[in-house]
């Protein structure tokens, strides 16, 4: 069986090539999405998976994500978006999983093949054991819609993080620190307030740079400019890594190095980078088309094209003034 997203699909043994599959991420209105029990007499029974289903000869993964979630819970999705492919090489297949995100759905889910059902809060799920093919989506789904970048040498560092201190307690889940004009001491000075104030809140920081700058400021993980994902060999353990991509070329090389997330733009026109044309929603959903890594929309943008940036295929928006 295509494993990984296929609770109803039938169990093959595959001699060659790669299966295929829809998975569906399936969100509620209060954030918690689906797993579903893998039935006694299926192969990995017991394990926990997200819904989905294998795709059928000449048929879309949009196409087989909506059959399936009929077939396996009998519910009509309204709304959903492609999020992440992943690839996973079981004993018996070699699996080519097409994640959506479900936002909004008619019904109520059913397990037609009387498997049972939890809805759980990512970054806290507490089923188990878990298919090995979801490892890398569990920590996507971690990962907030919002990144905030930040501005303190446009706003001043005092000002800043009074901002800051008010967005974290709004919920912003993610900053990159990224004061390109600053010397390392004063960055670290500042990186040295902003930690703190992060962490009160149950905030991640990243900063750009190295390893060791991280390390040395307490932050939670380093963010690559598109030079140093180029320059890398592999990614630092341990720690949360992202990467600035302007083309599929780049963001298959920062999947390739297994980076937690990527920022891709500018979508939008955006002082900050006032010669670059904006790719527009549809160019970015090209440029992320099938992408291994969760991208953040960047450029241009405010809190309320979110919902666009969801549609479009992104994890969420990062933004560096409309953030704070």
């Amino acid at each position: 069986e295509a494993l990984g997203g296929a609770a109803g699909a039938e169990a093959s043994i595959l001699t060659m090539g790669v299966t295929r599959v829809a998975a569906a991420v399936v969100v509620r209105a209060d954030g918690r999405v689906l797993l579903a029990q893998r039935p006694a007499g299926k192969p990995y029974a017991g394990y926990w998976e997200f819904p989905g289903g294998k795709l059928e000869p000449g048929e879309s993964p949009r196409d087989a994500l909506d059959r399936e979630l009929v077939e396996e819970l009998g519910i009509v999705v309204r709304r959903a978006a492609p999020w992440i492919v992943q690839e996973h090489v079981y004993p018996h297949a070699h699996v080519e999983l097409h994640f959506f995100r479900v936002f909004a759905f008619d019904g109520e889910p059913v397990g037609h093949d009387g498997q049972a059902f939890s809805w759980q809060r990512p970054g806290a799920f507490d089923v188990a054991p878990l298919l090995p093919a979801n490892t890398r989506v569990l920590a996507a789904l971690a990962l907030p819609p919002t990144l905030g970048i930040t501005c303190a040498e446009d706003l001043g560092e005092d000002a800043f993080l009074e901002r800051a201190e008010r967005a974290f307690a709004r919920g912003l889940g993610l900053v990159q620190l990224r004061e390109k004009s600053w010397t390392r001491a004063r960055r670290d000075a500042f990186a040295r307030r902003l930690v703190p104030l992060a962490h009160a809140r149950g905030a991640r920081v990243v900063v750009n740079g190295t390893p060791d700058d991280a390390l040395r400021v307490g932050a939670d993980g380093v963010h690559w400019t598109s030079a140093s994902l180029a320059a890398a060999s592999s990614r630092p353990g341990g720690m949360l890594v992202g990467a600035s991509c302007h083309s599929r070329e780049e963001l298959a090389r920062a999947a390739m190095l297994g980076v937690d997330y990527a920022l891709a733009g500018p979508v939008l026109a955006t002082p900050t980078h006032p010669d670059a044309a904006p790719l527009g929603w549809d160019g970015f959903a090209r440029v992320i088309e099938g992408t291994r890594v969760p991208v953040y929309a960047l450029g241009g943008l405010a809190s309320p094209d979110l919902g666009d940036a969801l549609d479009h295929g992104a994890h969420g928006i990062a933004m560096r003034r409309g953030a704070w």
